[in-house]
């Protein structure tokens, strides 16, 4: 496996990896994922040879906060160290930013893999979240 910088938006292995993790509601419009990608802090990608096995995606200034978009690994490759090498590679780019951020689902199972990375749910931290969604 190796991690690279991901640059150029291919439309066809991104809406494949995002449709495998069943993320449709994102690749219903995929002009707005495609400028999403663009507008990124940045973007990292795992690959097995030439072919696209995960990704993830940051936004955020870059030195006082970064969040966490997208964190995706196809489900061949998930619970081999995909995700955690994505996110490792990522926070590493930014050893000085205060507050890393995500929000992800409800589910023992990813909870238990952020937590194992050092990330605590915000009520660990006295701080609550809020999201608009349309």
């Amino acid at each position: 496996m190796m991690i690279k910088e991901y640059r150029e938006f291919n439309a066809d292995e991104i809406k494949s990896l995002y449709d495998s993790v069943g993320w449709k509601a994102y690749t219903e419009n995929m002009d707005n994922l495609m400028r999403g990608f663009k507008n990124s802090l940045k973007v990292l990608a795992a690959f097995d040879g030439n072919k696209l096995i995960g990704i993830i995606r940051a936004v955020g200034d870059g030195f006082t906060m970064v969040f966490i978009q997208d964190v995706l690994v196809i489900p061949s490759e998930q619970g081999k160290g995909v995700g955690k090498s994505l996110l490792k590679a990522m926070i590493d780019l930014y050893p000085e930013v205060r507050q890393i951020e995500l929000a992800t689902d409800i589910d023992t199972k990813t909870i238990g893999f952020y937590k194992s990375l050092g990330f605590k749910e915000l009520s660990e931290l006295g701080c609550c979240g809020f999201m608009r969604l349309l």
